[in-house]
């Protein structure tokens, strides 16, 4: 049986004031739509559809950047979820079954979408709603049942004193049969207090229904304004930290801290305050990060120390200390070993075992053998104007204080560059480079002060 994803992804939500789509508010530093997007892939639909709808340019930037495929659809007028679904009509005949999400309702899981779509199946149902039970249901639709068989969706406004007392609610995600939607979508009427198409209508016109209940309450949880959305967050955010505890990972607190969802921590790692690591970032056991540090897409391996660092997509080996007020930037590999101290800056370079970095060092496209040692204030000069060009140092050199190797340039094995030398020429193995103009020495020269005197 072939299956779809229809991602409901239109909505404005104006009570957020924002100039973007609702779907790209984000929950921990990834839009909503992201979050509903990674379930469907780990669920591993055969085809994934979004509608999209107020400012679809930037709906679609956000899908483009991802890697898997995805269909887009447009719903040139917000007329309702049931009008939402008809514009994904060549999507829903492509495939057997079809489930349909919200793309404001982060917390829809993979575990939900395999039992329902199971539950479907078996029930032999032409739709299925998946709900959930939650203590406070005011302003969800409400699930009735008849001796425990679904039998209707009760919208607020609409129920009796004993309906509104139900706290199994409607999560607005469905599994339908196609054939069975594509029957029923015709049939929708906007005849409402809105105005609007809804989804919810297809499952009386369809008839042949049942009710899936997820065992977790916060597939329903969507935010229409900014408080939500910090609630989201905060919701997310204390989800995300009791995962990491029970995986082994320490905290003194968690002020300021912030952790991804995909972000995978080894166990005995010591995350310390106002840390945040986001994106698809993996650390390793035993290491201490933080405190101030912020990683993004890195791979850190174990026993690692980082403090006061900035990293973004870079690879950390075993056994390495980095900062305080150290960054790594883009396309950055540290290998095992290495100390890089304060206010040192490694952008798109490989630091090659047990090398020191020691501090006020800028490298830039460079390749660095093992054992290497920098003085303080060294720099690659990797950018003519035009051009960008490598730095190549071999295994165990030495660099001087104030050094500046002006790319391309290589300095060969167990060569040694002089404090304050500006290198222009390879520097051949055990070889001394010393690149320094003369001493000019003017005497009885008067202080800027006293200059000014006269």
């Amino acid at each position: 049986m072939t299956t779809g994803c229809v991602i409901l992804a239109g909505g404005e939500g104006k009570r957020m004031k924002s100039e973007r789509p609702k779907v790209l508010c984000e929950v921990l530093k990834k839009p909503m739509l992201g979050w509903v997007l990674d379930a469907a892939n780990k669920f591993g639909f055969d085809k994934i559809g979004v509608v999209t709808g107020f400012k679809r340019e930037l709906t679609e930037e956000y899908i483009s950047s991802r890697t898997e495929t995805i269909s887009v659809y447009y719903q040139k007028q917000r007329l309702g979820t049931g009008d939402a679904a008809k514009q994904a009509i060549e999507l829903i005949e492509s495939v057997d079954c079809v489930c349909v999400l919200c793309g404001d309702a982060p917390f829809i899981d993979e575990e939900t979408l395999k039992k329902s779509f199971e539950y479907h199946q078996n029930s032999g149902a032409d739709v299925t709603v998946i709900t959930a039970e939650i203590a406070d249901p005011t302003g969800y639709g409400r699930i009735i049942r008849k001796d425990g068989k679904f039998t209707a969706i009760r919208e607020q406004k609409d129920c009796s004193p004993e309906e509104a007392k139900i706290c199994e609610v409607n999560s607005g995600a469905y599994w339908f049969n196609s054939k069975a939607l594509l029957a029923a979508l015709p049939k929708l009427t906007d005849n409402n207090a809105n105005g609007e198409f809804y989804l919810t209508d297809c499952v009386e016109i369809i008839g042949k229904a049942a009710a899936y209940t997820s065992e977790n309450p916060d597939i329903v949880l969507g935010a229409n304004t900014r408080q939500g959305l910090l609630e989201l967050n905060e919701k997310a955010r204390r989800n995300v930290f009791e995962r990491l505890m029970n995986e082994g990972v320490s905290f003194i607190t968690t002020d300021g801290i912030i952790i991804g969802a995909d972000v995978e921590i080894g166990c005995d790692t010591l995350i310390l305050p106002n840390t945040v690591i986001l994106g698809n970032t993996k650390i390793g056991k035993n290491c201490e990060i933080g405190p101030n540090s912020f990683i993004t897409d890195c791979n850190i391996g174990d026993n690692v120390i980082l403090d006061n660092v900035k990293a973004t997509q870079s690879t950390v080996e075993n056994n390495v200390k980095i900062g305080p007020f150290a960054q790594l930037r883009p396309g950055t590999t540290i290998r095992a070993g290495v100390k890089i101290g304060d206010f040192v800056e490694i952008k798109n370079s490989d630091i090659g075992e047990n090398t020191a970095v020691a501090h006020l060092t800028y490298l830039g496209d460079s390749t660095v053998g093992r054992g290497v040692n920098f003085g303080c204030g060294c720099v690659t000069a990797n950018y003519d104007g035009i051009n960008k060009y490598r730095t190549e140092i071999g295994d165990h050199a030495f660099i001087g204080c104030n050094t500046n190797l002006i790319a391309p340039v290589k300095v060969g094995e167990n060569a040694t560059t002089a404090a304050g030398s500006t290198i222009t020429k390879e520097v051949p193995p055990n070889s001394l480079a010393v690149e320094r103009g003369h001493t000019r020495i003017i005497e009885n020269w008067q202080k800027n002060f006293e200059r000014k005197k006269k």
